[in-house]
């Protein structure tokens, strides 16, 4: 029986089992959040608290709803020197920007090619666009803890794949 039994663990929830290898199953979570306000904002302008986010050229801004009370780990805040996490809008994904705070923070969709997104529109922050992998790696942990560390402010709903399957 040695090498029989295989102990999937992380791969169930679509994060990465082997380092260098992206897992081929599909995730088991999907989180998303809304945008609160889109803002224009110019060079040299700083974007999160303590101003630890410069911007470097004039950006299109939008605050989404999620933070670290939520389990979005303060580690996926950005600076000019080091990246944070990420988001997916309208088809691209899209860089945090400066601190995440408490209940909010910052995303940078200056570069988005479709229209501008609204109030209210969701952003995908887990996902199959965005991976737990994808969030742990700038974080400086692994997709465990970002599973771990989502909080009880969300609304959850669960799906039985094999009733969606048979609805198709």
């Amino acid at each position: 029986m040695h090498f029989q039994m295989v102990r999937p663990g992380i791969a169930l929830y679509g994060g990465r089992a082997v380092n260098g290898r992206r897992n081929p199953m599909l995730p088991a979570v999907t989180l998303e959040t809304p945008i609160l306000q889109i803002r224009e904002a110019k060079t040299g302008e700083s974007v999160g608290y303590g101003a630890t986010y410069t911007l470097t050229r004039d950006s299109r801004l939008a605050t989404i709803g999620i933070g670290y009370a939520d389990g979005f780990l303060r580690s996926l805040s950005a600076t000019n020197q080091h990246a944070g996490g990420r988001a997916y809008v309208r088809g691209q994904v899209v860089p945090v920007i400066g601190r995440v705070s408490m209940d909010m923070c910052s995303i940078d969709i200056t570069d988005l090619q479709s229209e501008i997104p609204v109030p209210g529109e969701m952003v995908e922050v887990l996902g199959p666009h965005v991976s737990v992998d994808d969030q742990a790696d700038p974080a400086g942990t692994i997709g465990y803890e970002m599973l771990t560390s989502l909080k009880g402010r969300y609304a959850r709903t669960y799906i039985d794949s094999s009733a969606q399957q048979a609805a198709s």
